[in-house]
């Protein structure tokens, strides 16, 4: 095993200034958190791993979710799904490694298998993350276009959410149509001014906010929307923008449909 030392200052045997190098697992985690390439966030992940002396439990998960990462942002989702399960077997942040271990297997052509460790995290999380994992849920089983479930799911988020209750309660709204359901429209207007107005507007909220705004023929408003949502995730991490393929195919076709008419 190679040993990392620590060198704060100084110079090597051959007069050359000696970079600094991680030697504790919490450094090389801080490393690989802030790392900016896929190969570089595994790097540190895999030297903070091979660390001399015990390892805490919630140290060794999340090196693991870091090693996790690289492979997703590599596009190798099958071997992060396999990470993500190694990760579980600590026992520690179980719920959002079940969500990790979800992501790869939906990316991986893998439904199903992520269905049900969404449904685990949902059951494992702590109260208050439990609306997360529920509408992640919900947005999934949307997006499968199984919309009776996507409707049970999403109900179940608005009930248990609180801060970002306007956007579940838009997401559920919009399954509930595209199920074929009557949604009066002064309802939906209600719904998309009230989640314009909040924080969970921006981001995520604004590919909702599209295809309810698409949906009530508000076709301006629906196209400034998905505009915003589609620029600002292929301008972020790559792991969002691979985590959220679904959803930018969704508005991709939504928007094609506006300017071909």
């Amino acid at each position: 095993m190679l040993h990392f030392c620590l060198v704060e200052k100084g110079r090597s045997p051959s007069g050359n200034p000696r970079r600094r190098v991680a030697t504790s697992p919490e450094d090389c985690l801080r490393r690989a958190m802030v790392a900016a390439s896929p190969a570089s966030r595994a790097r540190y992940a895999r030297r903070g791993l091979a660390a001399r002396g015990p390892l805490d439990p919630t140290t060794h998960a999340m090196l693991l979710r870091q090693l996790y990462l690289s492979h997703f942002e590599g596009k190798r989702f099958r071997k992060a799904h396999e990470i993500a399960l190694q990760a579980l077997e600590l026992e520690v942040l179980s719920d959002v490694i079940h969500q990790d271990a979800a992501r790869a297997a939906l990316a991986a052509g893998d439904f199903e298998n992520a269905v049900v460790h969404l449904r685990t995290a949902a059951r494992r999380c702590p109260a208050s993350r439990r609306p997360f994992h529920l509408w992640t849920l919900g947005g999934a089983l949307f997006l499968a276009q199984r919309y009776v479930e996507a409707v049970s799911t999403l109900s179940r988020a608005v009930r248990w959410g609180t801060r970002d209750k306007p956007l579940y309660r838009a997401h559920l709204a919009l399954a509930r149509i595209a199920g074929g359901e009557e949604v009066d429209s002064d309802d939906i207007q209600t719904t998309i001014d009230d989640l314009a107005e909040a924080p969970c507007g921006q981001g995520y909220g604004r590919f909702v906010l599209g295809h309810l705004a698409y949906a009530a023929g508000e076709w301006t408003a629906a196209k400034r929307y998905l505009d915003a949502f589609v620029k600002r995730t292929e301008a972020g991490r790559a792991a969002t923008g691979i985590a959220l393929a679904g959803e930018l195919r969704m508005a991709r076709a939504t928007l094609a449909k506006m300017r071909a008419n």
